[in-house]
């Protein structure tokens, strides 16, 4: 099934058309679910109104561990069956999903100061998403380290799969050690434990937030692909350009 899409130019095709329409859902799904929960949810009887930071948090935490589990299982397609898109999607995502963690990191701050009364604590949950953020730059670095983009790709895919122990860390760190983070309440067994009010805009951001890490990847590979393309039509040129100009000889002033 992947070797079907494995194909740039299929997926050219494929991505022209499914990114149109996942920018107009995404647009919905974002106006949706800022709309509510900025103007239909009610404040939090603990937190007032600063719970609305809530809508945006926790959905770029979501994503900033969606997108690293994105780029791992990428890594690993790449390095076992040599999937000529997998490396190029892998490489796409880390910027996409460092911006989320990075979201996530500063939306949490305005959240914890009036809440733990400080901005930052060296929580098992802070310091483990702190740590995804250094991998995704990590990868980013890595990926560009080399001269050869072969081996950057390949060492930027190890450090992906040795990387993604940290996600079941940042996961279970409120279950497994004694954090300022309250323990799940929207995915845990025996279902979501917030009030339908909240839950209803903070699943439409949530929605709104993939569809964004959808489209935006898309762009990325395609703008990869036809970069790739136009490096190749170029080096095609110049090959072809040698042999003529080798057959032409020295120029006599």
């Amino acid at each position: 099934m992947l070797h079907r899409f494995a194909n740039p130019a299929r997926f050219l095709r494929i991505a022209a058309v499914v990114q149109p329409w996942c920018a107009a859902i995404c647009a919905l799904a974002l106006a949706a679910g800022l709309y509510v929960a900025f103007f239909a949810s009610p404040p939090d009887y603990q937190q007032g109104e600063t719970v609305r930071i809530m809508y945006v948090h926790v959905p770029a935490a979501w994503m900033a561990l969606f997108a690293y589990a994105a780029i791992a299982l990428a890594a690993a397609v790449g390095l076992i069956w040599r999937h000529p898109l997998a490396f190029v999607a892998a490489g796409a995502a880390a910027p996409i999903g460092a911006a989320f963690t990075a979201i996530c990191l500063a939306t949490g701050s305005l959240w914890g100061k009036p809440m733990w009364g400080t901005w930052w604590v060296w929580d098992a949950r802070l310091t483990s998403v702190l740590v995804l953020l250094f991998l995704y730059l990590g990868l980013i670095a890595l990926r560009h380290a080399f001269d050869d983009s072969d081996r950057g790709e390949r060492a930027a895919a190890v450090l992906a799969l040795v990387g993604a122990v940290n996600l079941p860390i940042i996961k279970f760190s409120v279950d497994w050690w004694n954090t300022l983070h309250q323990p799940a309440s929207v995915v845990k067994i025996g279902g979501p434990t917030i009030h339908p009010a909240m839950l209803t805009p903070l699943l439409l951001m949530a929605a709104g937030f993939m569809l964004f890490f959808v489209v935006v990847l898309l762009i990325r590979i395609r703008s990869e692909l036809l970069a790739r393309r136009l490096r190749a039509l170029r080096l095609a040129q110049a090959h072809a350009a040698e042999p003529a100009a080798a057959t032409r000889g020295p120029v006599l002033g």
